[in-house]
């Protein structure tokens, strides 16, 4: 399997500065105008805007899969030849009050528009092409079968049962191929977490929702003053946190991180609670959050992390809790089955488990962290001779190098995605496969779709106080069945 998989036409080099793409500066200065082009006036364009042609005539809705705040999307099949699933993003229109109003494009969507016009590679969600119909946006993009959210979930299932190794590798190899090409073409995607990665039932990990991606290579205004918060909760890198006015691609590799060690834990590793804005739009410090952080990775300090006191928040740090004891944090994880830990975690069979280095903070925990995950999952895995999959324990030593160099504090110092495709841990222990599903004995869930709610229609604006959908779609909604 290649270190990198970019589109035919990209010439990739180590990182931005030796980058030669279409979709470099050049290309993605275009507004989203593109998007909306005639595809017969783009020589070897892909995605258009088709003016005369309506979602029902060209797609058969065959169900309603998620609603969010952006709208709702269906899956559909093609009714003129075009092979192949699709996943089609109905935006609604903005609201005003109690009414519905047209207000124009919302900023999620045209960059969303803008940059999947543009973007192609193996690892992130095919854009097919976007309707215009009525005032509403409709974004046709391949259709992925499951979410690594959805994964995760199917193995927290009784009897749980940890994900195989051997799965855990290509979907971190493929997600941080993904990522090298986003960060390469100088956009953030700003929003990864497993809801977000999708995988197709050939195991080929895309990555999706890119409402929140940004360019940044020349932007207007500072990253912060654009979009003052980004990055769901869980997965927000410590220097958001801190109220950082500048931020690099580093900030998408603490998500990495994060969803890395998820995967091994089937939870959340910092699972923190998020304050909500005050009525003056007031951007609180997450306390709660860094605190999660802290916990497991220890206190940050400005020996290891030199921007550290330049933080706005820096001061906060002196009110957090020093890390918690690690017996008492592991056995505090609900839903684990857990063993009486050691004073030192050594790896299985390996003499120099000691030497592997850690991340730069006080009173880490990180390395105990990842040995008790690794060795729960072989414990469970040997208790249940049902289960096939090899013990988590086989990804080793470089499975915690490579955890610690993506949760590293210091951003400057965090792994960018592509030293992390040339880590050691890709190329020692289990084999690396294409497909993240390769060898697995038993087929996950498909992707579960509504019939009861599969309308995409775009009539009757007014009407969302009678819809009683969440996404105050814009008809009226079916009675669900019992």
């Amino acid at each position: 399997m290649s270190g990198t998989n970019p589109p035919s036409t990209t010439s990739q080099g180590p990182g931005p500065g030796s980058v030669s793409t279409s979709v470099r500066t050049g290309t993605l200065k275009r507004n989203t105008q593109v998007a909306f082009e005639d595809p017969a006036e783009r020589a070897g364009g892909q995605v258009g805007y088709q003016p005369k042609v309506r979602v029902a005539e060209r797609y058969k809705v065959v169900g309603f899969i998620s609603s969010g705040t952006y709208g709702r999307v269906y899956k559909a099949l093609g009714r003129q030849g075009q092979p192949g699933e699709f996943a089609i993003k109905k935006f609604k229109p903005d609201k005003e009050g109690e009414q519905v109003a047209y207000t124009g494009i919302s900023q999620s969507a045209i960059r969303e528009m803008s940059l999947c016009s543009e973007l192609s590679h193996a690892n992130v969600i095919r854009l097919v092409e976007i309707i215009l119909e009525d005032k509403c946006i409709f974004m046709v993009f391949e259709y992925a079968e499951h979410d690594l959210l959805q994964i995760i979930h199917h193995h927290t299932q009784q009897p749980r049962h940890p994900i195989p190794p051997q799965t855990v590798k290509s979907i971190m190899f493929q997600l941080l191929n993904g990522c090298q090409y986003l960060h390469s073409n100088w956009v953030l995607h700003r929003d990864l977490k497993p809801a977000n990665i999708m995988v197709t039932s050939a195991g080929e990990v895309k990555i999706g929702d890119l409402g929140l991606a940004r360019r940044f290579d020349k932007p207007l205004h500072s990253l912060f003053s654009g979009d003052k918060v980004v990055v769901t909760i869980w997965y927000r890198a410590p220097e958001l946190i801190l109220g950082t006015r500048h931020y690099t691609p580093a900030i998408d590799m603490w998500a990495v991180g994060c969803i890395f060690a998820e995967l091994l834990s089937l939870r959340p590793i910092f699972k923190g609670e998020e304050a909500k804005m005050d009525s003056k739009k007031t951007v609180p410090f997450q306390r709660n959050q860094m605190q999660k952080i802290v916990d497991i990775m220890g206190l940050p300090t400005k020996e290891h992390w030199p921007l550290l006191t330049s933080m706005p928040e820096y001061s906060q740090l002196a009110t957090m809790q020093p890390p918690l004891a690690a017996s008492a944090h592991y056995h505090g994880h609900p839903g684990h089955h857990h063993r009486s830990h050691r004073s030192s975690y050594a790896h299985p069979g390996s003499s120099n488990h000691g030497a592997a280095q850690g991340p730069h903070a006080h009173g880490s925990s990180l390395e105990k962290w990842y040995w008790s995950t690794v060795s729960q999952g072989a414990a469970t895995t040997a208790a249940q001779a049902s289960n096939s999959a090899a013990p988590l324990v086989s990804l080793g030593t470089e499975g915690y190098r490579l955890l610690a160099s993506l949760l590293e504090y210091d951003p400057d110092e965090r792994m960018t995605a592509a030293k992390a495709l040339q880590h050691p841990f890709f190329t020692t222990g289990d084999r690396l496969n294409s497909s993240a599903f390769e060898g697995l004995k038993n087929e996950y869930p498909h992707r579960r779709v509504s019939q009861d709610d599969n309308d995409i229609r775009t009539n009757s604006l007014p009407g969302t106080k009678r819809s009683g959908l969440q996404d105050d779609s814009l008809r009226p909604a079916k009675r669900l069945k019992e």
